[in-house]
């Protein structure tokens, strides 16, 4: 089963969606550009914020187990 996670960004009002956390932080570290410290924060608390990230980020699972 695959476990889908949203992430919305700030000023953009659809998610981006993946299917894994591996492909969810490479994309944070390539695209947006995050620290490593924001994007592990990101994905261990589900929410990240200025001044750790440049915008407000939050991460989502669409199916909870």
């Amino acid at each position: 089963m695959i476990h889908w996670l949203d992430l919305r960004v700030e000023g953009d009002p659809h998610p981006r969606r993946f299917d894994s956390l591996d492909a969810t932080r490479d994309y944070l570290l390539r695209v947006e550009r995050l620290s490593e410290e924001a994007a592990t924060l990101l994905t261990q608390t589900g929410e990240v914020r200025p001044p750790i990230a440049r915008r407000a980020y939050q991460l989502r699972r669409l199916n909870p187990e």
